[in-house]
This record gives structure tokens, sequence and C-alpha cells, in this order.
């Protein structure tokens, strides 16, 4: 049965950050954040404050979509959660801020446009000749610094290979630079 990154996030968290007395933990809607969980930042928020506790030392505002973090803290007293981003930035996020936040055990290929990782599994599956193209497969396989595994039929991968049908966009990009629009 196919699953989604929410259902695989949750499988992972329970192998990769258990559950246990030392770790608090937040239930948000149908999530549980915990302590030392792998996050993403889903929306830019340009107001969060944040800080570098290490060199440079450094405070500003601002975390963005992509964003890769760990939860350090869950204070329940103060309704607030401690995040500490790839970039070594800590920022506090009240427990109203979580929609803003998922878990990055897992993510999309369109989401981890533009970061690298260590190791990357990407899972290929039938669908749409819209999606299995020849520039998805090369996204997907680029984000891998070390290590690269790919599951799924050979015959699906050997398509997205050959498949280097584009559907042309049209956004009015054009029209809206000559024109200052």
């Amino acid at each position: 049965m196919p699953k989604g990154t929410k259902e695989l996030n949750k499988e992972l968290q329970s192998v990769i950050n258990p559950k246990s007395p030392k770790k608090a933990e937040k239930i948000y809607g149908q999530v549980v954040f915990r302590e030392q969980d792998k996050i993403m930042q889903i929306k830019n928020n340009y107001d969060v404050l944040w800080e570098k506790t290490e060199e440079p030392f450094e405070n500003g505002t601002g975390v963005f979509n992509g964003d890769l973090g760990v939860i350090l803290k869950i204070d329940e007293a103060n309704k607030a959660m401690q995040i500490k981003f790839d970039d070594n930035k800590i920022a506090w996020y009240d427990f109203q801020m979580l929609e803003e936040i998922e878990h990055a055990y897992v993510t999309t290929i369109h989401k981890s446009q533009g970061s690298e990782f260590e190791a990357v599994i990407v899972s290929v599956a039938n669908a749409s000749n819209l999606l299995l193209t020849r520039n998805l497969l090369y996204t997907a396989v680029t984000r891998a610094k070390k290590l690269l595994v790919l599951i799924g039929p050979k015959n699906i991968i050997h398509f997205m290979v050959q498949n280097t049908n584009i559907k042309k966009r049209n956004t009015g990009l054009q029209f809206k630079l000559m024109y200052n629009v």
C-alpha cells in the first residue's frame, strides 16, 4: 500500500525518535511533535526572532520555507517550542505557530529543491506521466551528497529517464516583466 509523507514521517519518527519519558511532546492536530524531531519550516515567516549562540554570534528575524531544524525543547508552561535550524539559528515558536512546521524525516522532491542531504532515498511509484519526468528524477537524485537509493519498479525509472516531455507553463511572467505590472 503506497504511503504519503505524513504516514512515512510518523513511522520514521517512531523508529528514529521514539516516545520516551525523557522527551517532552506536543500534540498538534494529528501530529505529535517530540524533542529531537527533525522538522521543516513550510511557510516564510519574516517575524520569527532568532539568535545564533555559536560564532559568529548574531540575531535577527526571519525563518523561511524549506529551512530544516531540530526541536530542542518543548516548554508546556510557556506554550512554546525551541528549534535549532541547520544554519545554527535558534528560535522560539509559540504553539500557535506549529502550522508552519512539519516533520522532515521524509519530504517531497518539490520541498527538497534547493537542499542537499548526505543520503537520499527516492521512492518511485506509478503516477501521472506529467509527474514521471526526467527533470523530476534529476531533481531528486541531485539532492544526495554521498548516498542515493532508488526504490521502485525499474520500468518506471526507465520511463522517467526517457520522458523528456515538459509541460509548457503559461505564467504571464514575460508580460509582467515587459510592462512592469
